[in-house]
């Protein structure tokens, strides 16, 4: 059972999906801060210099008069937090575009590195010496010649 194990975690994609969440983590780590730290800010000053992420109506409850959206949390009253929903869906937009991004770059690779390939198996089937007579075409010129000397 051990060795399945081993050889379960050895296998290429087990090790690249592992890589593939780590830098997942990490990535969402960086948009998180982008749109924290760069983009909320900037729709705050064109909607009026309101701190985006902390937006929210009460539903039920009383919150103090404004209170940030963790002091209303903690108020343990009913509320809509439509400024963290927003947040993640700018999150969500900008991890798509960016990845849409990245596999159009792998695709534009891709595709580069093939049509290198083909024009280079191309050059050399070009470059390739004519194919010499098959061994059915050399038995038929030594038939022919021994007819001949006949």
């Amino acid at each position: 059972m051990l060795k399945e194990f081993r050889d379960f975690i050895a296998r290429g994609n087990v090790v690249d999906m592992a890589v593939g969440i780590i830098v997942g983590a990490a990535f969402t780590a960086i948009v998180r801060s982008l749109v924290a730290d760069i983009i909320d800010p900037i729709i705050g000053l064109i909607i009026g210099g309101i701190d985006f992420s902390d937006m929210y109506f009460v539903m039920n409850g009383t919150v103090p008069e404004g209170a940030s959206l963790a002091d209303a949390r903690d108020s343990s009253a009913a509320i809509f937090a439509y400024g963290a929903f927003v947040t993640s869906v700018i999150n969500f937009l900008i991890i798509a575009f960016v990845v849409f991004l990245l596999v159009k770059t792998i695709n534009r690779v891709r595709a580069a590195a093939e049509r290198k390939a083909k024009k280079q198996a191309e050059a050399e089937a070009a470059a390739a010496p004519p194919p010499g007579p098959s061994e059915l075409d050399v038995l038929l010129e030594i038939r022919d010649a021994l007819k001949n000397r006949q």
